[in-house]
């Protein structure tokens, strides 16, 4: 047998034939060729019938993923983000990268989904079917060798999937390629580890030269993790697209993009009649021209207007942002359609704003801004209390070294005017502060009705202080969840201390903050929230620190929009609202209102005094 296989085997033409070990082995030495992601997946890649068009792939059908795909060739490209929404092909892209890394550069490859439960889907359902259907990848298959969480291949390439909330399956092999999908679903911390990119990434330190990271999401919200990665790049981009008509270069925007007949009302109307506009010239873009816009698009970095393949420095970290307006399989009708019928509901709304629009989600109706802040100043000087004020609350936050209040006037349908505002040191201080005189317009001078100070810190001085000033003073807990009622009454219980049995108001500061940012969306007048003349800027930014976003377990909730921001103020404003709300603020009458009706009221006295008969009146006209 031995013998058999060392004799040189000719064909009938004379030609050495090697034998099937050296074909084999030559097969495996042979240098891989030298092609891009998007024309390997134009060569190789076969669409399955789960697909919305099966076959073979086409990347002249989503040209605005070429690029995108071959930043994995670009060595000056590290990291990759995606903003995207939903039916443009970004999980199509990433599986592209992974298979052209397993067959071209037998390397190892991470893809990380939200739960295990969707990595177990995808390495069923979306990354062994594309195996199956590409020749070149099925061949290099080790199928035996293979399970569910772990792909192995003959060339010694990998594919490992994880979940976001599996920290012990993020922290093990080394990787060389990392592809996260669906980014801002997943959760923040994983386990007791750190975040689930930042523990993935660990896996990529023994590729310190050639690591790669591909990031693709819609977007939640701006502190979501896709919305921090678009910020965080060196180089940011948006896929441009020329008019048909007059040429030029733009990017398909929905507000003031897409238009509708006047007389369209219904969805169905708007769907039926919807187009685009160029900004340009003006004239009407319809959906047999997004094809040819779309082969013609480039990709520009918003900053500079530089077309990516000209950039050739400083590319480390790169991102790119696409809206459904762009896809194949989405006509301008179905993004009108969708707009009307979503933007009555606040949650459809924010799924089309995150899911067609890519963009993340914003309370525009509760949202506070420091310009806001500042145009709701009055011409009253700090101090000064205008005459239209009826009462006087405060709100005094404590921090470990420190206090910072807010004192604020109250009149007739919650108007309201910041009298003062600051920090101080010292206790002694503090009930200074609040025990002052302040002067109204007219002359008169009046003191704080009523103070709400926090109990959070220096909890112990905080009810001292409140059971000896129990006149001015109330102690107040911020809850920990929303509650039906902007605030409800418990009891101090400890029993060693001087307020045992006083009142602790337990605070929502959500429905608060809520009062107070619809409240400084109002012009000065009546109802509105406003600030003194000179109002610092300090005091503006910290009003407005927080903003409404998505919670986890449905509906919304007040948080910061920075780790580091400072939200002081905003929170001495909350409890002299409150304190305001003890005092019944709701129920003040119009003083001059009720001056005007007094004066009437006396007029008319006097009219009777001088003839007592003229309120008698006699309808004769249905005597006659």
């Amino acid at each position: 047998m031995k013998q058999k296989e060392t004799k040189k085997s000719k064909n009938k033409a004379g030609k050495y034939i090697p034998p099937s070990w050296i074909k084999e082995a030559l097969k495996t030495l042979k240098p891989p060729e030298q092609i891009s992601v998007s024309d390997y997946s134009d060569k190789n890649r076969i669409l399955g019938s789960e697909n919305a068009e099966p076959g073979k792939w086409n990347t002249s059908r989503t040209p605005y993923l070429k690029v995108i795909m071959d930043t994995y060739n670009d060595p000056d490209v590290e990291e990759v983000g995606f903003v995207k929404p939903t039916q443009v092909g970004g999980t199509e892209a990433l599986n592209n990268m992974v298979g052209y890394a397993v067959a071209q550069e037998a390397t190892s490859n991470l893809i990380v989904l939200p739960t295990t439960d969707l990595a177990d889907y995808s390495s069923a359902k979306r990354i062994q079917p594309m195996i199956r259907l590409n020749s070149d990848l099925k061949e290099k298959w080790d199928e035996q060798g293979s399970k569910l969480s772990e792909l192995n291949f003959k060339n010694g390439a990998s594919v490992y999937f994880s979940g976001a909330n599996s920290p012990s399956s993020l922290a093990s092999k080394p990787i060389k390629n990392c592809l996260f999908d669906e980014v801002d679903k997943y959760p923040l911390f994983s386990g007791k580890e750190a975040d689930p990119i930042s523990l993935a990434k660990q896996r990529q330190m023994t590729f310190k030269a050639d690591k790669f990271s591909f990031a693709a999401s819609t977007p939640t919200t701006k502190i979501g993790a896709i919305w921090k990665i678009w910020l965080a790049a060196d180089r940011r981009f948006e896929y441009y697209v020329p008019c048909p008509h007059c040429g030029h270069f733009q990017t398909f925007k929905f507000k003031n993009g897409i238009k509708w007949d006047k007389d369209a009302k219904t969805a169905d109307e708007r769907k039926e009649t919807a187009y685009y506009e160029c900004e340009h010239c003006r004239q009407k873009i319809t959906d047999r021209h997004k094809q040819s816009m779309l082969r013609a698009g480039v990709w520009k970095d918003i900053d500079t207007g530089e077309v990516y393949e000209k950039i050739k420095k400083r590319k480390r970290k790169i991102a790119f942002r696409i809206n459904a307006i762009y896809s194949p399989w989405v006509s301008f009708g179905d993004v009108a359609y969708e707009f009307t019928r979503s933007k009555n509901f606040p949650e459809k709304l924010m799924n089309f704003v995150n899911s067609w629009l890519a963009e993340p989600w914003e309370q525009t109706e509760v949202k506070m801004n420091s310009k806001v802040v500042l145009d709701r100043q009055t011409g009253l000087e700090e101090n000064i209390i205008p005459d239209a004020a009826q009462i006087l609350t405060a709100g005094i936050d404590v921090q470990k070294d420190c206090f910072y209040y807010a004192i604020r006037a109250w009149g007739a349908y919650m108007t309201s005017w910041g009298i003062t505002h600051g920090q101080t040191f010292s206790w002694s201080e503090l009930e200074a502060i609040m025990n002052r005189a302040f002067q109204k317009e007219s002359g008169e001078f009046v003191q704080v009705n009523l103070a709400a100070i926090d109990s959070g810190d220096q909890t112990d001085d905080v009810y001292d202080l409140c059971a000896m000033a129990q006149d001015w003073l109330v102690p107040i807990k911020g809850s920990s969840r929303p509650m039906l009622s902007r605030f409800k009454v418990s009891m101090i219980d400890r029993v060693n201390s001087k307020a045992h049995g006083l009142r602790l108001y337990i605070v929502d500061g959500g429905q608060y903050k809520d009062m107070i940012a619809a409240r400084l969306n109002r012009s000065n007048g009546r109802g509105s929230f406003m600030v003194f003349n000179g109002c610092d800027e300090e005091y503006a930014e910290q009003l407005c620190s927080e903003e409404k976003v998505p919670a986890k377990n449905g509906g919304f909730i007040w948080q910061p929009k920075t780790s580091h921001i400072n939200n002081h103020f905003l929170d001495c404003e909350v409890y002299a609202s409150l304190a305001a709300d003890l005092l019944n603020v709701r129920y003040l009458e119009d003083l001059q209102a009720t001056q005007n009706f007094t004066k009437a009221e006396t007029q008319q006295s006097a009219s009777l005094v001088q003839n007592p008969e003229s309120w008698i009146h006699t309808p004769q006209s249905w005597l006659k």
